[in-house]
């Protein structure tokens, strides 16, 4: 499959055409933004990384029932990939109180929740992706009752999933970011990827940061935390 014309850049990843009208190639990039592309730097080899992990835990998805866009893994930085059409709701669900929830609720991190919350937020970076509830979602049209259903369900399963997955590896899954997207039938599929830059990996017995919040916070070694995720998700398979 070759690339053709580029559609779509964003802050992690380019999306290209192919010549088969129902499948794209995302290329993923070393480049890194925080707090809404106010930030802005490099991560050395995170495109390879992230588009390998990403991979295997959509894989790993897949095997449990949990449908995602992934076709197959062409090089190191690039994927064949269903073409969807994005639901503009980032969804988040969080395990642990840390960054924005800790902030937003004056809460201090490290508060491990007796369940999951689950959050949305509107997909516009013009607005700053904010948070919205079902009712706001539906209003603005952005996507239906059911599909809604569909997402939560979706993403608490996911959750789960990742969850135990990790916790074999010695790491804690504290919250993550994920979104999806509705197929040519409507079918509602997980998309984008799972990766440091989209989740906060915690080691279970340092508490050690282990995702984008070294970069985020001028912690320092992004890049082997990033490495150190992808060394054990590799040995654990």
């Amino acid at each position: 499959m070759n690339k053709q014309a580029q559609l779509y850049e964003g802050k992690a990843k380019k999306v290209f055409a192919t010549e088969n009208p129902e499948m794209y190639i995302v290329s993923y990039k070393d480049d890194a933004t925080a707090f809404n592309g106010e930030k802005k730097g490099t991560i050395v080899g995170k495109g390879a990384i992230n588009n390998r992990m990403s991979n295997m835990l959509m894989k790993m998805l897949e095997k449990n029932g949990v449908p995602t866009h992934l076709i197959e893994e062409l090089n190191d930085r690039e994927t064949l990939v269903k073409k969807v059409s994005i639901v503009p709701l980032e969804v988040i669900v969080r395990n642990i109180s840390a960054g924005s929830f800790s902030k937003r609720y004056g809460v201090k991190e490290g508060i491990v929740f007796a369940e999951p919350t689950f959050e949305f937020s509107y997909k516009n970076d013009d607005l700053g992706d904010p948070l919205l509830n079902d009712s706001h979602a539906l209003a603005l049209g952005l996507a239906t009752s059911e599909e809604i259903a569909t997402i939560r369900n979706m993403a608490l399963t996911v959750n789960k999933l990742l969850k135990e997955y990790f916790l074999k590896l010695n790491i804690t899954l504290v919250d993550f970011k994920l979104e999806f997207g509705r197929l040519t039938d409507g079918t509602i599929v997980l998309a984008d990827e799972i990766s440091p830059d989209t989740c906060r990996f915690w080691d279970k017995d340092t508490g050690e940061k282990l995702d984008k919040d070294r970069f985020r916070r001028d912690l320092g070694n992004v890049e082997d935390a990033y490495q150190e995720v992808m060394r054990r998700l590799t040995e654990g398979n």
